[in-house]
């Protein structure tokens, strides 16, 4: 089992960078298949931000250019770095990895962090 801690939220103006951490324990990061970083708004499907797998990552379309997905092995972390932020980007910012196990795909989602944007 994977348990990931996210950190880095919190309230910046429009334009402005915050960068995201997870953390994650019970599994090394370079072993599993795929991690990514999702949003969420009340009463909103959750939404793909970013997401790795088999060496490629894609973003969503509303953050294309302007967020990175990345990670540091050795940290057992992954990041991801927003810039230029716009008011249509608080949300909750949940991470996630896949991992194989047990001859099966398994998904881990850590608890979520606030991002707000204000005028």
């Amino acid at each position: 089992q994977v348990q990931l801690v996210e950190s880095g939220g919190g309230s910046v103006q429009p334009g402005g960078s915050l960068r995201l951490s997870c953390v994650a324990s019970g599994r090394s990061i370079g072993s599993i298949n795929a991690m990514g970083w999702y949003r969420q708004v009340p009463g909103v499907e959750r939404e793909l931000v970013a997401i790795n797998r088999d060496g490629s990552t894609n973003y969503g379309d509303s953050v294309k250019g302007r967020f990175t997905l990345s990670r540091d092995n050795a940290k057992n972390t992954m990041y991801l770095q927003m810039n230029s932020l716009k008011p249509e980007d608080p949300a909750v910012y949940y991470c996630s990895v896949w991992y194989s196990e047990y001859g099966r795909e398994w998904a881990s989602w850590g608890q979520g962090t606030q991002v707000t944007v204000f005028s």
